[in-house]
């Protein structure tokens, strides 16, 4: 909770270094709800939980029962909208300077794509804040993918969109094992033990969310290709698939996600926003 409160602390004199502290609390929001969802997986994993695989509902949830829980998910929602308001500016403003390559063009997509993934997380918490909790089936972005199939084009607009999810998570593969995220955090304050650790909690992180949104975007196609909308899997249906292949490969996965939500309150603490 260190990041949440040190990226608040002090009042950002530019518009600029607004958006930057704005920023820093979405990376602290964000890592927040992927410890609590990884360790809820984790817990799910080890039978703790029972069978049930958690979803985005759950981890609201929990994090509403924590001491000041409704302020805290306040506090989420307007830190997930910050992160929003980083990605639009690196897809529309250009800020890390990718330009109108095709390469340079797929990076802003995605970005683009990442500022709606995490838009709809934020209005979820938002929504989950202000009612108490959400009524099932509105708790994900599922039902919204399973009404494009009844559009018209809709079985290739959904096989588009599984096809864009799958590449996203291949792009975390990459981003892990290629080192590339490493420039997300100011390892300049940091001894080199500290780095090598933020490192592999970094690489470890991005292979989970990799696992996660392959599979989201797998079952997206397969939905797409049967024309059955029930085939389409949020996260927590990706868990349970993740869970039928036997507890200790969501257990994997589990504790990865977790790693990605420490590795994110670091990069709150010590981020590289470049252009900003």
């Amino acid at each position: 909770m260190n990041s949440l409160a040190s990226a608040v602390s002090t009042v950002p004199p530019t518009p600029a270094a607004g958006l930057r502290a704005w920023a820093r609390l979405g990376f602290a929001s964000l890592g927040f709800v992927y410890l609590v969802l990884g360790i809820l997986a984790g817990m799910a994993a080890l039978g703790v939980r029972g069978s049930a695989a958690p979803g985005q509902q759950e981890v609201f949830e929990t994090i509403q029962h924590m001491p000041l829980g409704q302020v805290l998910l306040w506090l989420v929602a307007a830190g997930l909208l910050g992160y929003v308001a980083w990605r639009l500016a690196q897809a529309l403003l250009d800020t890390e300077g990718r330009g109108l390559t095709v390469a340079g063009l797929a990076f802003r997509g995605f970005y683009l794509f990442s500022a709606l993934l995490y838009g709809l997380l934020a209005f979820f918490a938002g929504k989950t804040a202000w009612y108490g909790r959400l009524p099932r089936g509105q708790e994900t972005g599922k039902s919204e993918l399973q009404k494009v199939l009844h559009q018209p084009h809709g079985q290739g607009l959904l096989a588009l969109i599984g096809v864009v999810i799958l590449g996203a998570g291949l792009l975390q593969l990459y981003r892990a094992w290629s080192g590339k995220f490493d420039t997300d955090v100011n390892g300049s304050p940091l001894t080199s033990a500290q780095r090598h650790l933020v490192y592999r909690m970094g690489q470890i992180g991005y292979s989970a969310r990799a696992v996660v949104l392959s599979s989201m975007g797998h079952f997206c196609f397969l939905a797409a290709h049967h024309a059955n909308a029930n085939e389409i899997r949020d996260t927590q249906g990706c868990f349970h698939a993740l869970q039928a292949l036997g507890p200790e490969v969501l257990g994997t996965v589990a504790g990865g996600l977790t790693l990605y939500g420490a590795y994110l309150l670091v990069q709150a603490k010590h981020p590289i926003l470049r252009g900003l």
